[in-house]
């Protein structure tokens, strides 16, 4: 288990990384499932905890001070906590959740004391020492990346047994509140998405995907075919236009 530990911790901190330096996403649950499902030998059920995590934390767009829980650990524990108790993915979610919200006021303090740096950023830019700049930019993935490892290391290894007693000690009418509150907090996720991008212009398409889905049983992918298709259509023919009689270019 040291061995799997580690190279979680080395992925969180990377993901960590990624979340706020780099941004190639590779720290979205649906990635972080895979990986860590891959790293505990049941990379299945890590794709599916991953891709119900994602669709919880899909809506949930940090906007200024206003951050939402932790998506790198929530996706990392939430992962690794389901294969390992081998529960329900969506019990995965009630799981996931605390951690994320606590590491999130955590970060919130380290990126405070970050201010600092930032200063001194500031500094070496009105003197035109770019090397300093870079420094600057470069040393502060570091702290990042040992908080990050070290808060999946160490629920993992000196945990795992520990959460799997806590699991197994915990009444089948609490474990069944989680099912419960695990399925809805991924259609809450998809519903705050939706209030930010959905415009009225758009609602026909919304309840499309709806009858397609619960009347002709298709599944997610090929509806998601079938987004595609109109998308393009209506991208390449300008066919979409606002009430104004104006053709619709942002998309959203």
């Amino acid at each position: 288990m040291l061995i799997k530990a580690l190279l979680i911790a080395l992925y969180a901190g990377l993901a960590g990384i990624d979340l706020f330096d780099v941004q190639l996403h590779f720290h979205r649950p649906v990635v972080t499932g895979a990986i860590v499902g891959l790293i505990l030998g049941d990379f299945e059920k890590g794709l599916v905890v991953g891709a119900t995590l994602e669709l919880v934390w899909m809506g949930m767009v940090p906007l200024a001070g206003a951050q939402p829980p932790n998506v790198v650990i929530g996706g990392v524990l939430g992962t690794a906590f389901a294969i390992l108790t081998k529960v329900d993915p969506k019990v995965a979610v009630g799981l996931a959740v605390p951690f994320a919200i606590a590491v999130q006021a955590a970060i919130t303090f380290i990126l405070t004391v970050y201010s600092w740096f930032i200063h001194k950023a500031d500094k070496y830019a009105e003197d035109g020492n770019v090397k300093g700049v870079e420094f600057i930019n470069l040393a502060g993935m570091i702290p990042l990346f040992i908080f990050y490892a070290l808060v999946a290391f160490l629920p993992l290894y000196f945990g795992a047994d520990a959460a799997k007693s806590i699991v197994n000690s915990i009444p089948k009418v609490i474990i069944g509140g989680l099912q419960v509150a695990g399925g809805i907090m991924p259609a809450l996720g998809f519903a705050m998405l939706l209030k930010i991008m959905l415009k009225r212009e758009f609602i026909h398409f919304l309840l499309l995907g709806f009858v397609l889905v619960t009347y002709f049983k298709l599944s997610l992918i090929a509806v998601a075919i079938i987004g595609i298709i109109v998308a393009a259509y209506s991208y390449f023919n300008g066919n979409l236009k606002n009430d104004d009689g104006e053709a619709i270019t942002d998309g959203i």
